[in-house]
């Protein structure tokens, strides 16, 4: 297996990539954002992606993006294949994309939203930290690429305040992995709390 630094010649797997991560939309029933093989390629042509190869069948793959001219990062779009799965894949890739983003941009806070308990496993290792929608980017752009999202109306109907992702932030300037693990447990239950409250009233 192998994770590189996608460029030009990884397009061709553009197409499987988009389709992975609509099938596991579905799958999970929760809500992530749909991209277009044209949107991953230029990720690979720009270096701000990541993907994952098992003797050239498509295996994983993540991508940076950029918001408020360069003061945040994200790396979005982690997906595995349903054939290499459970096996630790995503792990490794979210390293990598993680270290490939403070190399680019030292300076950047790396920023993520997600509804995955595994994602969020992922991102409180390496040092972020669940905060409020307030102190991510307010670049509009990015809050745009959530309009494919299922639970939209969610982010909309709270004025952008919450959603059923939960927001999480890694600070270069603050060491975050500081913070004590009672008041990482307060935040995240408190967040569980509201995105359960949403989901009734959605339902009704």
């Amino acid at each position: 297996m192998e994770i590189v630094i996608a460029n030009t010649s990884h397009t061709i797997y553009a197409d499987i990539i988009c389709k992975t991560i609509e099938d596991a939309a579905q799958v999970r029933g929760t809500g992530i954002a749909k991209r277009k093989p044209a949107y991953i390629a230029t990720k690979m042509e720009n270096g701000n992606a990541v993907i994952a190869l098992e003797d050239g069948e498509f295996a994983g793959f993540c991508y940076i993006e950029q918001w408020g001219h360069g003061k945040f990062v994200a790396n979005s779009g982690l997906i595995v294949h349903p054939n290499f799965r459970n096996i630790g894949l995503a792990k490794k890739i979210k390293l990598v994309i993680f270290n490939h983003s403070r190399t680019k941009f030292p300076d950047a806070k790396v920023f993520s939203i997600t509804t995955g308990l595994a994602v969020m496993k992922l991102n409180t290792d390496l040092g972020y930290k669940p905060v409020t929608f307030s102190e991510l980017t307010d670049d509009q752009s990015f809050w745009d690429g959530c309009k494919t999202c299922r639970n939209f109306d969610i982010l909309t109907r709270t004025e952008r305040k919450m959603c059923m992702c939960t927001g999480m932030l890694f600070d270069p300037k603050n060491n975050n992995k500081e913070a004590s693990k009672e008041v990482k447990e307060s935040v995240f239950q408190k967040l569980k709390n509201i995105k359960q409250n949403l989901f009734l009233k959605k339902d009704k």
